[in-house]
């Protein structure tokens, strides 16, 4: 019975990531992110702001995992489980990445332009509020789609913690705010990418055993 119901409930997964619908939203949060990636990083640089600059690579980074999505909805459960350990292998990557960066600048010193950040961060909030919106059904799927809708999700928590930042710049005249909140989306990239690889690893395990002959 148990077994059954976990053979329905795969099929039920595998349904909804092949479904066109999910295939289209999967290219607009390509678009929206490559497209937000460019922007936020011309920003960053302009503004002297780690935290935009942490956010334009992770805009870049989810980009990549979307396109990955895309190349492996149409395979098995353990090809897709192995796109999930890639791209919580990135996660991971950008949170050490933006830990270090944000450890140089405070050596460095410096004040980033708080309205640059603040107008960018509002900007790349309703980016990716809209491209969560549209992953909320899939949030329940296998690592793959958890995966996806993970970067989404921790991508807006991101974009207000970058707009309190530029609250915190422009009060203190300080990069501390900015500096604050490049490690909080250090910490959820770390956290996420972590999570996603326990549950791909399971399913990674469990696809193995189902392709082993009886």
């Amino acid at each position: 019975m148990s077994a059954h119901c976990c053979d329905h409930d795969h099929d039920a997964t595998a349904a909804q990531a092949n479904s066109p619908r999910y295939r289209k939203i999967l290219w607009i949060a390509l678009l929206i992110n490559f497209a937000m990636f460019a922007l936020e990083i011309a920003a960053g640089f302009r503004s002297g702001s780690v935290s935009l600059l942490a956010d334009a690579i992770d805009f870049f980074g989810d980009a990549a995992n979307y396109g990955v999505s895309l190349a492996v909805l149409s395979l098995g459960v353990v090809w897709r489980a192995r796109a999930a350990l890639l791209k919580a292998s990135s996660m991971l990557a950008f949170g050490v990445f933006v830990l270090v960066r944000a450890g140089w600048v405070a050596s460095q010193g410096g004040t980033p332009e708080a309205l640059t950040m603040g107008a960018i961060g509002l900007l790349a909030l309703i980016a990716n509020v809209s491209v969560a919106a549209l992953l909320y059904a899939y949030r329940e799927g296998d690592a793959n789609m958890r995966s996806v809708w993970l970067c989404s999700r921790n991508d807006a928590i991101g974009n207000l913690a970058v707009m309190l930042a530029a609250l915190g710049v422009f009060g203190t005249q300080s990069a501390w705010p900015d500096l604050a909140v490049a490690a909080v989306m250090a910490s959820l990239a770390i956290w996420g990418g972590w999570s996603v690889m326990r549950q791909a690893r399971r399913e990674l395990r469990a696809g193995r055993l189902s392709q082993k002959p009886a």
